[in-house]
């Protein structure tokens, strides 16, 4: 896959994120005011799921006995409160065995690449594409959980009055509650699919 550098690891990603937040930036052009705020305050959540995601034994144990080598890619910013929710149990899957190489790479720097990855028509992240080590593509996640998702095309096609922050903290809600278990059998799910 043709990617625009850079092109991160999880640590090196979330090591990146700290040094946005302490310079009182976010990634992309865009640097306004909100976007920044998003970005402290994901850095925070990403913070407490680094301590606290423990993966279910059903996908450590897939995880760990894979036989052949994926790259997932996942394309996202920092601004994302999306990604801030699964970016870190993505980057646990990815880590609890050997046979997963986890490639982080940003939206805005790599358009040519969201453009092939829709979600409903729009640029949505955290998107993640997982290839085989020969290029062949295996699957693709993103840009959040299937209830999260019903949730924000629900608020889509009826906001019923509610604005963008009611919908987030709903959203952000939701997340506190499922404790990473949807992500997590989800992403057993695209695993357990494959012909390892």
């Amino acid at each position: 896959m043709n990617v625009k550098k850079p092109v991160f690891s999880y640590i090196e990603f979330y090591e990146w994120m700290v040094q946005l937040v302490n310079n009182k930036q976010t990634s992309g052009e865009k640097q306004t005011e909100n976007l920044i705020q998003f970005t402290e305050l994901n850095l925070s959540r990403m913070k407490r799921l680094n301590k606290t995601t423990k993966l279910i034994p059903e996908l450590e144990n897939l995880v760990t006995g894979l036989k052949k080598p994926q790259v997932w890619y996942v394309i996202t910013e920092a601004w994302c409160g999306d990604s801030a929710q699964n970016l870190p149990v993505i980057g646990e899957i990815a880590t609890a065995g050997d046979k997963i190489e986890l490639r982080i790479v940003l939206r805005d720097e790599n358009p040519e690449l969201i453009e092939k990855y829709h979600t409903n028509g729009s640029k949505s992240i955290p998107k993640l594409i997982a290839f085989s080590e020969k290029g062949v593509e295996l699957f693709t996640w993103g840009p959040r959980p299937k209830p999260a998702h019903d949730l924000v095309l629900d608020w889509k096609e009826n906001p019923a009055g509610r604005d963008f922050e009611a919908l987030e903290k709903e959203l952000h809600t939701w997340y506190a509650k499922d404790k990473t278990q949807t992500l997590q059998k989800e992403f057993l799910h695209l695993l357990s699919a494959l012909k390892n």
